[in-house]
């Protein structure tokens, strides 16, 4: 039996049903909800086994909550995109530690009906039209300035997260209690940022990708124009600034590997040896580690693979070239070196 299972051509002879009918239900779930794609995970005890995209209820810190399942983290479902649960601690940890979006407390219910998606979905428009424009009239009666960028429920209606975009700090203590008699439910004021906003309403950046707030950073880090500038990108704000108005989010992916290479790279106007001399450099290439060096005894630039540098005093010196110039007269001078750029002044032969 085990070598059977073993057998590469015996697993992919199994049907998907098959497949399916061997998995175990998980009894741990890790799942995403929420406009700005909270994570969390939830034990379940279900019989129903939901793969990787399901849509499930669940009772999170929020309330009552449509969530979509992003994997398991439990040994026994046999899912082969299972992972374990220190590998989802270590993620939490290398993604933002302390200050990533996720929870534990809560359970994960069931499996969504279709009953439950039509709900979902009648209370999300409704929010998204209605009462958006409500809240939006009521903040302008008080006075606020504020600008109201989304209303979010959750499915049982328990809870509404109003999502505001605003410099300064604001008193909400008549704005509250009014949304919360009209929603019959616990309001949230979520004050958010420029990027923040983005993550709510944008959707595709200019590489034809979701933008990366919205679809996998949950953690948004400060990005300096440093990082552009090392990584010789436009320094264009229209080229090189997301949907945001920021500079975009991807200029901070590589910088920790551009910082390693540019490391391993000597400074422009620095000294360096080549197997042709010693010179100067002039430029280099971070990504594909090459020096531009300009050679002392002709003036002619090279580039030279960063470990094939030596040492100025260690390089061979170049052979003395004769002067092709030497004895000519001033005439001649002039008249053979005129295409190669020399003058007569500066080759002439001394009196």
């Amino acid at each position: 039996m085990f070598e059977r299972d073993a057998d590469p051509a015996h697993r992919d002879a199994m049907t998907d049903a098959e497949v399916y009918a061997r998995l175990k239900a998980p009894s741990s779930i890790v799942v995403k909800f929420g406009s700005i794609k909270l994570i969390g995970e939830y034990p379940y005890d279900g019989s129903a086994k939901p793969g990787c995209g399901s849509r499930m209820v669940a009772r999170t810190h929020r309330g009552t909550e449509i969530t979509e399942m992003l994997t398991t983290t439990c040994p026994n479902s046999g899912c082969s995109k299972s992972i374990s649960r220190h590998e989802m601690l270590e993620y939490v940890d290398n993604s933002g530690g302390k200050d990533y979006p996720f929870h534990t407390n809560g359970r994960i219910l069931r499996v969504a009906t279709v009953e439950d998606m039509n709900a979902w979905s009648a209370m999300r428009d409704r929010f998204m039209d209605t009462e958006l424009q409500a809240v939006r009239a009521e903040a302008k009666s008080m006075g606020f300035t504020m600008k109201i960028v989304e209303v979010e429920p959750v499915l049982g209606g328990e809870h509404v997260t109003v999502h505001y975009l605003s410099e300064e700090r604001v008193d909400f203590r008549e704005l509250v209690p009014a949304l919360a008699r009209r929603f019959g439910a616990r309001v949230e004021m979520h004050q958010i940022g420029a990027r923040d906003e983005a993550r709510l309403t944008a959707d595709y950046e200019k590489c034809g990708q979701h933008c990366c707030c919205k679809n996998f950073l949950k953690v948004l880090m400060p990005v300096s124009m440093k990082s552009a500038k090392t990584q010789k990108a436009s320094l264009d704000p229209l080229k090189i600034s997301g949907r945001c108005g920021r500079l975009m989010c991807c200029l901070r992916y590589e910088d920790q590997t551009y910082d390693e290479l540019k490391k391993r790279l000597p400074k422009n106007k620095s000294r360096v040896g080549t197997s042709e001399g010693p010179g100067t450099v002039i430029d280099s290439k971070i990504l594909v580690q090459l020096v531009l060096v300009r050679l002392d005894h002709n003036g002619v630039d090279i580039a030279v693979p960063v470990e094939e540098l030596l040492p100025e005093d260690a390089c061979p010196q170049p052979a003395a070239q004769p002067d092709p110039f030497r004895g000519m007269r001033r005439e001649d001078v002039a008249r053979r070196a005129g295409g190669a750029g020399r003058t007569a002044d500066n080759r002439a032969p001394k009196d």
